[in-house]
């Protein structure tokens, strides 16, 4: 496999982030790259400096980025990049951040944003808390989506799982006033940890009530994933919180 930030001038592959427990410590994703296309790989040589943003660590002009003052749209771990193309393809008028650690579905999204002309959106390959961290103003995001995180299904791992309380409120104080955070699972024991966690947060209000969720809102598509699951019976579960 070739290396996707030989040429591109991308940095390597970030280390997972952690949180502590102790003396231990507790990834929050595992690296599963798979096959790295020559597409891919080219999208990062010939679109990254277009559509990508390198990790540094310090506070990001993001209106200079874009070149423009909009408000502006996260998505954690976006995968193949499918819900995030879909949403930016029909909203111009926000601008769109992505992050993923996965270089494959990075490359897809480049090619992707490329074919579309979607200049308003710009892309992490780094880990999520380190770029809310140190690169995210505190109340600069009008929404954050976090669309089929790793379920961590085992009991053992469910410490693992993306969506903690620290977690959270991190989010949360990254919100604007009357900003939105959109999560959806189809694994109903996520759906309970994330109520667990997100009705307590302060700040943040379910929209469907305690322990609620809503249909499946029109920004976000359907996958085929999706569809198959539900044809077999799984449940799919969209939660909405605004933030006070």
């Amino acid at each position: 496999m070739t290396d996707p930030f030989s040429s591109s001038g991308a940095k390597a592959p970030p280390k997972p982030f952690t949180i502590s427990e102790g003396r231990r410590e507790i990834r929050s994703f595992v690296l599963r790259q798979g096959r790295f296309t020559d597409a891919q790989q080219r999208a990062f040589d010939t679109q990254w400096p277009r559509f990508g943003l390198d990790y540094t660590g310090a506070p990001r002009d993001y209106d200079a980025v874009f070149g423009r003052t909009a408000p502006r749209v996260l998505e954690i771990g976006f995968g193949n990049g499918e819900a995030l193309r879909f949403a930016a393809a029909r909203d111009k008028d926000r601008d769109y951040l992505g992050l993923e650690v996965h270089a494959p579905g990075v490359g897809r999204l480049l090619n992707a944003l490329a074919e579309d002309g979607s200049d308003h959106v710009r892309v992490y390959h780094h880990d999520a808390v380190e770029v809310l961290q140190h690169e995210v103003a505190d109340g600069s995001l009008d929404e954050v989506r976090i669309y089929f995180p790793d379920p961590w299904h085992k009991k053992r791992h469910n410490k693992r799982r993306l969506v903690q309380s620290d977690f959270a409120a991190l989010i949360a104080r990254k919100l604007c006033p009357g900003g939105r955070l959109h999560c959806a699972t189809d694994w109903e024991a996520y759906a309970e940890h994330m109520w667990d966690v997100l009705d307590a947060t302060p700040g943040l209000t379910n929209r469907a009530g305690p322990r609620g969720s809503v249909p499946r809102p029109d920004w976000r598509p359907q996958t085929h994933f999706e569809t198959r699951g539900q044809k077999l019976g799984h449940g799919v579960w969209d939660l909405l919180y605004d933030r006070e």
